[in-house]
């Protein structure tokens, strides 16, 4: 009895030995990643707000996230359905914490090209509602299915999404 006993605590002994901890790598785009609580606002070719919510669907959560090849240089924006029901690949700079398409892409949701420019993320630029900072997204966005845009009676020719990262607190939802 006392040699399988022994055993059993020799091998537990050697189990708990060989054991090593994975250090758990980040994502490629792990700085522009994150959960946004933002607003959609008409802004004009020079990137001057015209009309603030003009649909009035208030602050929306949109995400920013890595895609499959965990590479640098691109990542996923997705309105998560809240907006226009838009996702697109993008190009980013992580060192710059910029992104854009570039040209016009196909939306992943549905039949329509969406352009993405100027996109940033400032880091603790924002306040959030209970007045702590927090760190803040702004880009603009273009459709091919927007039958309003570049209309002169409107005045706008695409919209600023802009806000700030989500803190998990009800507070600021």
């Amino acid at each position: 009895m006392k040699k399988i006993l022994y055993s059993m605590f020799m091998f537990a002994g050697l189990m708990m030995a060989s054991c090593e901890k994975d250090d758990i790598e980040n994502t490629a785009t792990e700085a522009l990643a994150g959960e946004w609580y933002v607003t959609a606002d008409w802004a004009d070719a020079d990137g001057e707000v015209v009309m603030d919510d003009p649909y009035s669907v208030g602050k929306f959560m949109l995400n920013t996230y890595n895609t499959s090849a965990n590479v640098a240089t691109e990542m996923w924006v997705d309105d998560l359905e809240n907006f226009w029901d838009f996702k697109l690949k993008v190009n980013c700079d992580i060192n710059q914490l910029l992104f854009s398409s570039n040209d016009t892409l196909p939306n992943l949701k549905y039949d329509c090209g969406v352009i993405i420019e100027e996109g940033k993320i400032l880091l603790g630029a924002a306040t959030t509602p209970h007045g702590t900072p927090a760190d803040s997204i702004v880009f603009y966005v273009q459709f091919t299915d927007d039958e309003k845009a570049c209309q002169d009676h409107y005045g706008y020719t695409r919209y600023k999404i802009s806000g700030y990262r989500y803190t998990g607190l009800t507070v600021d939802d």
